[in-house]
């Protein structure tokens, strides 16, 4: 700059305006340089207590200061791969002529069934809390149902949308509120066209942030070669890693004496955790869809096998965030799913609907869900969603 004095006022989390020429720096940690003639402060900041100092913070303590933690080299990174990686997804579906479809935030069905919703209510005047709608609703866990509606008119359709879920886990895999990226398609006959729409999907939006968010990338796998190997598996044209989930328990339950695993793998019982780490980063060392598991433990749209024990779905499990995406063929007969829905004891004529899309020109169909955060979470290899995500919600804490 022309006179020292005019960075006297510079703080650090001041904001300024710099005019001056834009040269060649013959620093190595930038390529370019600003020789300033004129510095104005816009607006100051107490350099006493302005809480993000020159230093090493950690994420813990960034989380803490969430207002102020997008002005970090870690979390600005992770926002742009966020902002990018939803313009690789939509591109993807685009491209391969998907309609998006804005599914509803407030629904009157459980997908999951899994009882973990969070119930839209609001205050009455003589009582606590007024049914507004006149019945039970809940914030959607997923639009798939809703996608099941239009894919029987526009053969392939996606969404990009929030979730929400009641689920108390504090680990670092949760969070009460999410994104959700889910793709439905219909004339789907087997698990295998599924499958490689959900690697396309994963190859096509990995590529487009290799070639357009290549600083960001590099900033998570500098230094780190696990992670670049991870994103050069996620690229490369091999198809991924797949096995049944009966061939995964085989391979744990050989790998359990030297593995000792807190959960003893079992035929019947879900893949916990420390199972699904294991398949993913030191069995596979990438990648790997599971498919077929036990009926008993999936949930009830999904088509039976002609084993009558298992069921035609997916999971792809990754290093990192394990379990990366679902998918699964859907039941599409009227009968065998009126059945179904019966014996779970779901409140009687909520699933009509669902149920008469089957009666009126039903197709064998698929579809698929994948954690938006749990993929960038993968890619950046940082532990905690809450880190992935702008302003993160989970149970016990909802700032801001």
């Amino acid at each position: 700059m022309d006179d020292p004095q005019m960075a006297s006022q510079l703080t650090t989390g001041c904001s300024v305006e710099i005019s001056g020429k834009l040269a060649d720096s013959p620093g190595r940690e930038q390529s370019k340089e600003i020789q300033a003639s004129e510095i104005n402060v816009i607006g100051e900041a107490d350099a006493e207590s302005y809480p993000l100092q020159k230093k090493r913070h950690t994420l813990e303590f960034l989380r803490e200061i969430g207002y102020l933690r997008p002005r970090s080299q870690t979390i600005g990174a992770v926002t742009r791969l966020r902002d990018h990686a939803e313009t690789g997804l939509h591109k993807f579906f685009h491209d391969n002529e998907f309609v998006r479809v804005h599914t509803p935030a407030l629904t009157a069905n459980d997908c999951e069934g899994g009882g973990e919703t969070f119930a839209a209510t609001t205050p009455g005047a003589d009582q606590p809390t007024t049914d507004f709608f006149g019945k039970k609703v809940n914030l959607t866990v997923s639009g798939q149902l809703h996608l099941e509606v239009f894919a029987g008119a526009f053969k392939r359709v996606y969404n990009f949308n929030q979730a929400f879920r009641a689920e108390p886990s504090q680990t670092g895999r949760h969070l009460s509120e999410f994104w959700m990226v889910e793709g439905e398609c219909a004339f789907v006959k087997d698990l295998e066209t599924l499958i490689d729409v959900e690697e396309s999907m994963v190859r096509s939006t990995t590529q487009y942030l290799v070639e357009n968010a290549g600083n960001d990338l590099d900033f998570f796998l500098h230094k780190n070669d696990s992670l670049s190997r991870l994103v050069q598996r996620l690229t490369s044209a091999e198809p991924y890693a797949c096995v049944s989930y009966t061939e995964a328990i085989d391979i744990l339950q050989r790998a359990d004496e030297k593995a000792k695993f807190s959960f003893k793998p079992q035929w019947g019982k879900d893949l916990q955790s420390e199972h699904e780490r294991y398949l993913a980063t030191t069995h596979f060392c990438g990648p790997v869809f599971v498919t077929d598991y036990p009926a008993a433990i999936k949930s009830f749209y999904m088509l039976p096998n002609t084993d009558s024990q298992t069921v035609a779905c997916t999971d792809l499990l990754v290093p990192g965030p394990c379990e990366l995406l679902g998918g699964s063929l859907r039941e599409y007969s009227y009968d065998r799913l009126k059945n179904k829905i019966e014996s779970l004891g779901f409140e009687q004529g909520s699933l009509d609907w669902y149920l008469d899309l089957r009666k009126y020109g039903t197709t064998p169909h698929g579809g698929f869900g994948m954690g938006f955060e749990r993929y960038i979470q993968m890619l950046t290899g940082l532990e905690s969603v809450r880190d992935i995500i702008p302003f993160p919600r989970h149970a016990g804490r909802c700032q801001y």
